[in-house]
């Protein structure tokens, strides 16, 4: 752990952010309109005139920066490709452009067009220099490195499980047993590979179904699990969809731990997934069990998947839990990723 604490001083930043990331977007508006009150804050002495002088203020500044922001998502692409110096004064030159066009359409006749320059270029510094340090804070390096000490937190209590399950049938069933071993040899190689790029849908699936067959050796007749997968597009298959590895099975696992292991006549899983509108949305829902001792351990488990998220997808991904009528449920929704032909 003490190599993941530690931070470089000034770790290196290779590109712009991503433009079309909602995040990304959000914290734009949010800086560049925080920027703008503090500029009417301070050029205005009465306190009776601030209302008009912000609502001005908001009229001269969202129209240009929607634009700068369409722009931006517009060349994304591109943008992504070149190298950051000339990235960063391609980026500030977009926004003086849109500034000087839409300029007659919004200035009076007592504005200097000079000093809403200064403005203009002041805010676009200012917005990049957070980005920067933004960036260089969560640097590849320090990411990569959060995100496998996140997967690495694999519940101990699943192996030993196993484990015994494994000795419990290996005189009555040794077929069985030895086809159970392989499965969790399988299960933990991925456990221990590294895990930091986004992984096809259909590894995940297919990872997550061995993982329950090594469970209904333990827990037999009181685990069902079932499946229910819409139809996929075609250019949407499992197999081009790409997701972050180690998603799908600590859900289900987290599901069989807390709503059919603690229950003595067990219970059914259910594991809903879909393509719809551009997004990949994962739902499992279990039963649950009120006097389970495993209550209060779903937070744990959801916190390290909502973590990983946001360092996958900032504010692009959700997961939403639920209850009701005796089921509780995870959903989780992805913007589309789709590997590269």
């Amino acid at each position: 752990m003490a190599s993941i604490e530690q931070k470089p001083l000034w770790p290196a930043r290779a590109s712009l952010p991503d433009f079309r990331n909602l995040g990304v977007v959000l914290r734009i508006l949010l800086a560049v309109n925080l920027f703008a009150a503090l500029t009417v804050l301070a050029r205005t002495d009465d306190a009776r005139r601030l209302g008009g002088e912000l609502l001005l203020m908001a009229a001269r500044v969202e129209l240009p920066l929607f634009c700068v922001l369409l722009a931006l998502f517009l060349v994304a692409p591109w943008l992504t490709r070149q190298r950051l110096a000339p990235a960063d004064a391609l980026v500030v030159t977009l926004v003086v452009v849109i500034v000087l066009a839409l300029w007659p359409l919004l200035a009076d006749a007592s504005d200097n067009l000079g000093r809403w320059l200064m403005w203009t270029l002041a805010a676009t510094a200012l917005t990049l220099v957070y980005f920067d340090y933004r960036a260089r804070r969560y640097s590849p390096a320090l990411t990569e490195a959060r995100l496998l000490a996140l997967t690495a937190r694999i519940r101990p209590h699943f192996l030993f499980n196993s484990l015994n399950a494994v000795l419990g049938v290996i005189r009555s069933d040794p077929r069985r047993a030895e086809r159970a071993l392989e499965e969790l040899a399988d299960l933990f190689r991925v456990f221990m590979r590294d895990n930091r790029e986004l992984a096809p849908l259909a590894e995940e699936i297919a990872l997550c179904e061995r993982y329950v067959g090594v469970e209904q050796l333990r827990l037999g007749d009181k685990l069902r699990v079932r499946w229910e997968i819409a139809d996929w597009p075609p250019d949407s298959l499992p197999e081009s969809i790409l997701t972050p590895p180690l998603l799908l099975q600590p859900l289900v696992e987290n599901a069989i731990y807390h709503g059919v292991e603690s229950s003595t006549d067990g219970g059914e899983v259910v594991v809903r997934l879909a393509v719809r509108h551009g997004k990949l949305t994962l739902e499992v829902d279990n039963p649950t069990v009120e006097t389970s001792p495993h209550r209060n351990g779903n937070k744990m488990a959801l916190d390290n998947i909502r973590e990983r998220l946001m360092l996958y997808y900032d504010l692009e991904a959700e997961l939403i839990t639920s209850s009701g009528d005796g089921r509780y449920r995870v959903r989780v929704a992805l913007p589309l990723r789709r590997a590269a032909s």
